[in-house]
Protein backbone atom coordinates (compact mmCIF):
# COMPACT_ATOMS: atom_id res chain seq x y z
CA UNK A 1 0.00 0.00 0.00
CA UNK A 2 1.44 2.98 -1.44
CA UNK A 3 0.07 6.78 -0.85
CA UNK A 4 -0.85 9.70 1.80
CA UNK A 5 -3.73 8.96 4.24
CA UNK A 6 -4.92 12.53 5.36
CA UNK A 7 -5.59 12.30 9.12
CA UNK A 8 -7.33 14.87 10.95
CA UNK A 9 -5.29 14.52 14.16
CA UNK A 10 -6.70 15.28 17.73
CA UNK A 11 -5.61 17.22 20.81
CA UNK A 12 -3.44 14.77 23.27
CA UNK A 13 -2.19 12.91 20.36
CA UNK A 14 1.60 13.41 19.17
CA UNK A 15 2.56 13.26 15.73
CA UNK A 16 4.38 10.00 16.24
CA UNK A 17 1.35 8.68 18.42
CA UNK A 18 -0.36 8.85 14.84
CA UNK A 19 2.48 7.18 12.85
CA UNK A 20 2.71 4.59 15.44
CA UNK A 21 -1.18 3.75 15.43
CA UNK A 22 -0.94 3.70 11.63
CA UNK A 23 2.31 1.42 11.61
CA UNK A 24 -0.03 -0.82 13.56
CA UNK A 25 -3.20 -0.49 11.40
CA UNK A 26 -1.24 -1.41 8.44
CA UNK A 27 1.47 -3.76 9.52
CA UNK A 28 4.12 -1.95 7.66
CA UNK A 29 6.94 -0.04 9.37
CA UNK A 30 6.87 2.02 5.92
CA UNK A 31 5.38 5.09 7.61
CA UNK A 32 6.36 8.97 7.86
CA UNK A 33 4.54 12.50 8.66
CA UNK A 34 5.03 15.56 7.01
CA UNK A 35 4.83 18.65 9.50
CA UNK A 36 4.75 17.78 12.96
CA UNK A 37 1.98 18.88 14.89
CA UNK A 38 2.09 19.83 18.51
CA UNK A 39 -0.42 17.50 21.16
CA UNK A 40 -2.42 20.59 21.40
CA UNK A 41 -2.86 21.03 18.26
CA UNK A 42 -5.26 19.60 15.42
CA UNK A 43 -5.53 19.34 11.78
CA UNK A 44 -4.29 17.96 8.52
CA UNK A 45 -1.53 15.37 9.55
CA UNK A 46 -0.75 13.72 6.36
CA UNK A 47 0.72 10.15 6.43
CA UNK A 48 3.13 8.63 4.04
CA UNK A 49 2.57 5.32 3.60
CA UNK A 50 4.65 2.38 1.54
CA UNK A 51 7.05 3.96 -0.89
CA UNK A 52 5.10 7.64 -0.87
CA UNK A 53 7.91 7.69 2.63
CA UNK A 54 10.19 8.81 -0.19
CA UNK A 55 8.68 12.22 -0.78
CA UNK A 56 8.47 13.55 2.46
CA UNK A 57 11.21 16.24 1.69
CA UNK A 58 8.98 16.97 -1.39
CA UNK A 59 6.31 17.56 0.21
CA UNK A 60 7.69 19.14 3.03
CA UNK A 61 8.14 22.56 1.52
CA UNK A 62 4.23 23.29 0.96
CA UNK A 63 2.44 26.24 2.66
CA UNK A 64 0.34 25.57 5.12
CA UNK A 65 -2.95 27.09 6.77
CA UNK A 66 -3.72 27.67 9.98
CA UNK A 67 -6.40 28.70 12.12
CA UNK A 68 -5.55 30.01 16.06
CA UNK A 69 -7.01 32.06 18.63
CA UNK A 70 -5.00 33.86 20.71
CA UNK A 71 -5.72 34.45 24.21
CA UNK A 72 -4.92 38.16 25.08
CA UNK A 73 -3.79 39.99 28.71
CA UNK A 74 -1.69 36.44 29.70
CA UNK A 75 1.50 35.29 28.50
CA UNK A 76 2.51 31.43 29.36
CA UNK A 77 6.14 30.15 29.35
CA UNK A 78 5.49 28.04 26.80
CA UNK A 79 3.74 30.73 24.74
CA UNK A 80 0.36 28.20 24.88
CA UNK A 81 -2.46 27.31 26.71
CA UNK A 82 -0.28 24.36 28.11
CA UNK A 83 2.51 26.77 29.99
CA UNK A 84 2.36 28.35 33.36
CA UNK A 85 1.16 32.41 33.16
CA UNK A 86 4.23 34.53 33.77
CA UNK A 87 2.33 37.49 33.03
CA UNK A 88 -1.39 39.00 33.36
CA UNK A 89 -2.40 42.33 32.34
CA UNK A 90 -6.08 42.08 34.28
CA UNK A 91 -7.50 43.26 31.11
CA UNK A 92 -11.26 44.57 31.62
CA UNK A 93 -13.70 42.68 29.38
CA UNK A 94 -14.03 45.57 27.30
CA UNK A 95 -10.41 46.14 26.73
CA UNK A 96 -10.87 45.29 23.00
CA UNK A 97 -13.88 48.15 22.58
CA UNK A 98 -11.11 50.75 24.83
CA UNK A 99 -8.07 49.78 22.82
CA UNK A 100 -9.93 50.94 19.48
CA UNK A 101 -11.38 54.45 21.28
CA UNK A 102 -7.55 54.82 21.93
CA UNK A 103 -6.22 54.60 18.64
CA UNK A 104 -9.70 56.60 17.57
CA UNK A 105 -11.59 53.71 16.05
CA UNK A 106 -15.30 53.19 16.90
CA UNK A 107 -16.15 49.99 18.30
CA UNK A 108 -17.93 49.19 15.29
CA UNK A 109 -14.84 49.26 13.39
CA UNK A 110 -12.42 47.09 15.55
CA UNK A 111 -12.87 44.37 13.12
CA UNK A 112 -11.34 46.70 10.32
CA UNK A 113 -8.63 47.99 13.63
CA UNK A 114 -7.61 44.63 14.37
CA UNK A 115 -7.50 43.89 10.68
CA UNK A 116 -5.76 46.25 10.21
CA UNK A 117 -3.26 45.29 12.74
CA UNK A 118 -2.76 41.55 11.25
CA UNK A 119 -2.32 42.81 7.29
CA UNK A 120 1.34 44.51 8.85
CA UNK A 121 2.52 40.49 9.37
CA UNK A 122 1.96 39.69 5.53
CA UNK A 123 5.62 39.63 3.40
CA UNK A 124 8.23 38.47 4.27
CA UNK A 125 10.03 38.93 7.51
CA UNK A 126 11.97 37.06 10.06
CA UNK A 127 10.90 35.60 13.63
CA UNK A 128 13.01 33.98 16.02
CA UNK A 129 12.00 30.09 16.67
CA UNK A 130 10.49 30.13 20.58
CA UNK A 131 12.68 28.08 23.27
CA UNK A 132 9.68 25.39 23.50
CA UNK A 133 10.87 24.32 20.03
CA UNK A 134 12.04 21.19 18.84
CA UNK A 135 15.22 22.66 16.85
CA UNK A 136 18.33 21.46 18.11
CA UNK A 137 21.14 23.16 18.82
CA UNK A 138 24.32 21.22 19.89
CA UNK A 139 22.38 18.17 19.46
CA UNK A 140 19.75 19.05 22.57
CA UNK A 141 15.70 20.45 21.50
CA UNK A 142 15.29 23.78 22.48
CA UNK A 143 12.54 22.47 24.56
CA UNK A 144 14.85 20.14 26.61
CA UNK A 145 16.86 23.73 27.53
CA UNK A 146 14.36 25.18 28.54
CA UNK A 147 12.41 22.72 30.78
CA UNK A 148 15.91 23.44 32.30
CA UNK A 149 15.24 26.80 32.69
CA UNK A 150 17.71 27.92 30.28
CA UNK A 151 17.80 30.59 27.63
CA UNK A 152 19.46 28.97 24.24
CA UNK A 153 20.47 32.22 21.61
CA UNK A 154 18.60 31.22 18.20
CA UNK A 155 18.88 32.92 14.83
CA UNK A 156 15.86 34.32 12.89
CA UNK A 157 14.38 32.96 10.37
CA UNK A 158 13.17 34.17 7.51
CA UNK A 159 9.48 33.19 6.94
CA UNK A 160 6.49 34.44 4.13
CA UNK A 161 3.18 34.94 5.41
CA UNK A 162 1.08 34.95 2.05
CA UNK A 163 -2.37 35.61 3.80
CA UNK A 164 -4.04 36.35 7.42
CA UNK A 165 -7.81 37.21 7.91
CA UNK A 166 -9.63 37.97 11.58
CA UNK A 167 -12.23 35.56 11.92
CA UNK A 168 -13.71 36.23 14.89
CA UNK A 169 -13.37 38.51 18.16
CA UNK A 170 -14.75 37.34 21.64
CA UNK A 171 -15.14 40.37 23.39
CA UNK A 172 -16.36 38.56 26.92
CA UNK A 173 -12.63 36.81 26.45
CA UNK A 174 -10.25 39.06 25.16
CA UNK A 175 -9.96 36.46 22.38
CA UNK A 176 -9.16 36.67 18.35
CA UNK A 177 -9.36 34.39 15.82
CA UNK A 178 -7.58 34.19 12.78
CA UNK A 179 -6.50 32.09 9.79
CA UNK A 180 -3.44 32.27 7.89
CA UNK A 181 -1.26 30.77 5.22
CA UNK A 182 2.48 31.01 5.71
CA UNK A 183 5.22 28.93 4.45
CA UNK A 184 7.36 26.03 6.30
CA UNK A 185 8.74 26.97 9.48
CA UNK A 186 6.30 29.51 10.81
CA UNK A 187 5.63 29.04 14.34
CA UNK A 188 1.87 30.15 14.98
CA UNK A 189 2.92 30.83 19.00
CA UNK A 190 5.40 33.02 18.17
CA UNK A 191 3.05 34.76 15.98
CA UNK A 192 0.68 34.89 18.17
CA UNK A 193 2.19 36.90 20.67
CA UNK A 194 3.66 39.20 18.05
CA UNK A 195 0.10 40.17 17.22
CA UNK A 196 -0.65 40.74 20.80
CA UNK A 197 2.48 42.86 21.24
CA UNK A 198 0.75 45.14 18.39
CA UNK A 199 -2.18 45.15 20.22
CA UNK A 200 -0.45 46.53 23.12
CA UNK A 201 -0.78 43.97 25.54
CA UNK A 202 0.39 40.11 25.64
CA UNK A 203 -1.27 37.01 24.77
CA UNK A 204 -0.76 33.10 23.81
CA UNK A 205 -2.19 30.87 21.41
CA UNK A 206 -4.63 29.15 22.94
CA UNK A 207 -5.87 27.17 19.95
CA UNK A 208 -4.51 25.76 16.86
CA UNK A 209 -6.02 23.80 13.54
CA UNK A 210 -3.68 22.83 10.78
CA UNK A 211 -6.44 23.20 8.05
CA UNK A 212 -3.84 22.48 4.74
CA UNK A 213 -0.43 21.48 4.15
CA UNK A 214 0.42 22.49 0.60
CA UNK A 215 -3.03 20.29 -1.53
CA UNK A 216 -3.94 18.22 1.19
CA UNK A 217 -6.95 19.56 3.20
CA UNK A 218 -9.05 19.41 6.45
CA UNK A 219 -11.96 18.43 4.11
CA UNK A 220 -9.92 15.45 2.51
CA UNK A 221 -9.19 13.71 6.46
CA UNK A 222 -9.77 9.85 6.67
CA UNK A 223 -9.11 9.23 2.50
CA UNK A 224 -6.22 7.86 1.28
CA UNK A 225 -4.72 9.57 -1.87
CA UNK A 226 -2.36 6.98 -4.09
CA UNK A 227 0.74 7.85 -5.55
CA UNK A 228 -0.64 8.34 -8.69
CA UNK A 229 -3.55 10.90 -7.97
CA UNK A 230 -0.57 12.70 -5.67
CA UNK A 231 0.97 14.30 -9.04
CA UNK A 232 -1.80 13.91 -11.03
CA UNK A 233 -1.98 17.94 -12.03
CA UNK A 234 2.21 17.69 -12.74
CA UNK A 235 3.15 16.95 -16.13
CA UNK A 236 3.18 13.27 -17.41
CA UNK A 237 6.07 11.00 -19.08
CA UNK A 238 5.23 8.77 -21.89
CA UNK A 239 8.28 5.93 -21.21
CA UNK A 240 9.29 4.63 -24.17
CA UNK A 241 12.46 2.30 -22.40
CA UNK A 242 11.28 0.34 -19.23
CA UNK A 243 14.09 -1.18 -19.11
CA UNK A 244 17.10 2.07 -19.08
CA UNK A 245 14.27 3.87 -17.14
CA UNK A 246 14.65 0.87 -14.22
CA UNK A 247 18.53 0.66 -14.96
CA UNK A 248 18.47 4.22 -13.68
CA UNK A 249 19.50 6.10 -16.80
CA UNK A 250 18.56 9.55 -17.54
CA UNK A 251 16.58 9.70 -20.66
CA UNK A 252 15.52 12.61 -22.51
CA UNK A 253 12.03 14.28 -22.92
CA UNK A 254 10.19 13.38 -25.92
CA UNK A 255 6.81 14.60 -25.38
CA UNK A 256 5.35 18.35 -25.33
CA UNK A 257 6.88 19.05 -21.60
CA UNK A 258 9.12 22.06 -21.17
CA UNK A 259 12.65 21.66 -21.18
CA UNK A 260 12.48 24.43 -18.26
CA UNK A 261 10.39 22.18 -16.11
CA UNK A 262 11.81 20.82 -12.84
CA UNK A 263 10.31 18.54 -10.91
CA UNK A 264 8.30 15.05 -10.13
CA UNK A 265 5.70 13.64 -12.52
CA UNK A 266 3.75 10.44 -12.63
CA UNK A 267 5.29 8.04 -15.22
CA UNK A 268 3.08 5.71 -17.85
CA UNK A 269 4.40 3.12 -19.92
CA UNK A 270 1.37 1.28 -22.55
CA UNK A 271 -0.64 3.92 -21.01
CA UNK A 272 -0.33 2.26 -17.56
CA UNK A 273 0.73 4.09 -14.34
CA UNK A 274 4.24 2.77 -13.49
CA UNK A 275 5.93 5.10 -10.83
CA UNK A 276 7.31 8.73 -10.23
CA UNK A 277 9.86 10.34 -12.19
CA UNK A 278 12.39 13.22 -11.39
CA UNK A 279 12.62 15.90 -14.08
CA UNK A 280 15.83 18.43 -14.78
CA UNK A 281 17.06 20.01 -17.74
CA UNK A 282 15.16 18.70 -20.15
CA UNK A 283 15.82 14.81 -18.76
CA UNK A 284 13.66 12.56 -16.64
CA UNK A 285 14.69 9.40 -14.46
CA UNK A 286 13.09 7.01 -11.99
CA UNK A 287 12.07 8.23 -8.90
CA UNK A 288 9.32 5.66 -7.21
CA UNK A 289 8.74 2.42 -9.73
CA UNK A 290 5.32 0.56 -7.68
CA UNK A 291 6.49 -3.00 -9.67
CA UNK A 292 9.72 -2.66 -7.08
Amino acid sequence: MDGILIIDKPIGKTSFDIVREVRKEYNTKKVGHIGTLDPLATGVLPILIGKATKLSNFLMEHDKEYKSTVKLGIKTDTSDAEGKIIKDDKLADNYLQSLAKKNNTLPVELSVYIQNILDTFKGESYQTPPMYSAIKINGKKLYDYAREGKTIERTPRKILISKITLLNIDLEQNEITFKVICSKGTYIRTLCEDIAEKLETCGYMKYLQRTMVGNFKIEQSNNFITLEKIFSTNPKIDVKDLEKLKNGMNLPIENTISNSYSGLCNAYYSNKFIGICKINNGYYKRFILIDE
